[in-house]
């Protein structure tokens, strides 16, 4: 099964181990799922763990940062989205989310964005909490 998660859904995963997203990355770690991501969305990773907040919740150096991402870029299948048409009438900033979803073929987009959660009916499109349940 090929998954695209919201980087906030991932963020909160690594920050909060023992919560429902930190359930999806455990399971994403233990090969329940194939994760999907973008170029683009590599680089929103790496800009949002670099936040002083979050690096200094996760204790995380620019080196640990560096490396999860370069795990991310070999440990999950990077799709180009440059030709893919996607909108999210709610915020523009989560078109190359919904276009990764749609270049990679991904079963499901799990995200806790309202804009991206407004697409269900269109898309299949899951909370964290309904995507635990179907693990």
């Amino acid at each position: 099964m090929k998954v695209v998660l919201d980087t906030n859904v991932l963020i909160s995963g690594l920050m909060l181990p023992d919560s429902i997203p930190g359930k999806i990355v455990s399971a994403w770690r233990n090969a329940h799922f194939g994760l999907v991501l973008s170029d683009p969305m590599l680089a929103e990773i790496a800009k949002v763990l670099a936040y002083p907040k979050i690096a200094n919740r996760l204790q995380w150096e620019t080196q640990r940062i560096e490396q999860f991402v370069l795990l991310l870029r070999f440990k999950t299948h990077i799709v180009e989205i440059g030709q893919v048409e996607a909108e999210v009438a709610g915020d523009p900033d989560d078109n190359m989310i919904l276009a990764t979803f749609l270049a990679g073929q991904a079963e499901y987009l799990i995200s806790g964005d309202s804009d991206l959660l407004a697409l269900q009916h269109r898309y299949p499109i899951l909370t964290p909490a309904e995507f635990v349940k179907r693990l």
